[in-house]
């Protein structure tokens, strides 16, 4: 009777100990595989970049779970997905696959958010909740609302690139392009998070810190 109750404290201390990532861990291991699938394809080609980038995919999340004990969701489905569809573009040979994953993977985030917020789930306040500032309920549906929406249209963007541009120019879009667009949008949703702050919350100046 006695055994539930001491089970549960503790299971709860492990989870506020983790190790925070920091901004070099982060940088390695979400920018990291981007730039060495951007250097093999310079150097070699496609298909050389492709193995690279699978390599690197998997490295970086062995590196995640080594420096902070976890690996991200999104992580996660990246890693998967360019396993998946980079084992078909080197089994077939053929680049089309690797081409299609961004697309793939932006509408999986968009259906899961939209998904989130048809039946009452934010899934974007799970993911980010603990490092971002307090917002409220509507905040968060904008923003999950708005992500959705940019996701979608990155995979219209990466179709219309990858079928109208060479592999070399693609591969520089994906890694010189999708990234600054990705930040750009979000230094756009400030105006959302700043307007739909709870009374009497402010940001926590450490947090801009991360």
């Amino acid at each position: 009777m006695t055994e539930p109750t001491s089970s549960k404290p503790a299971t709860r201390p492990k989870e506020t100990t983790r190790p925070k990532a920091t901004a070099r861990q982060r940088f390695l291991t979400e920018l990291g595989p981007l730039l060495v699938f951007f250097i093999v394809n310079w150097q070699a080609d496609i298909f050389a970049a492709t193995g690279a980038f699978m390599v690197a995919m998997v490295a970086a999340m062995a590196y995640s779970w080594h420096s902070t004990r976890h690996i991200a969701p999104m992580m996660w489905v990246s890693t998967v997905l360019v396993v998946v569809f980079g084992g078909l573009t080197l089994w077939l040979h053929d680049e089309t696959f690797i081409k299609l994953k961004p697309t793939i993977i932006y509408l999986i985030f968009a259906s899961i958010l939209l998904t989130g917020l048809w039946s009452g789930r934010i899934f974007l306040r799970t993911v980010l909740g603990a490092a971002f500032p307090p917002l409220t309920d509507r905040g968060w549906v904008l923003l999950t609302r708005n992500w959705a929406l940019f996701f979608i249209g990155m995979a219209v963007l990466n179709e219309a690139v990858w079928r109208n541009v060479s592999t070399d120019h693609w591969v520089m879009f994906k890694t010189f392009g999708a990234i600054p667009l990705t930040f750009i949008f979000a230094i756009a949703q400030t105006p959302v998070v700043t307007r739909h702050q709870p009374e009497g919350a402010q940001i926590d100046p450490k947090s801009s810190e991360d």
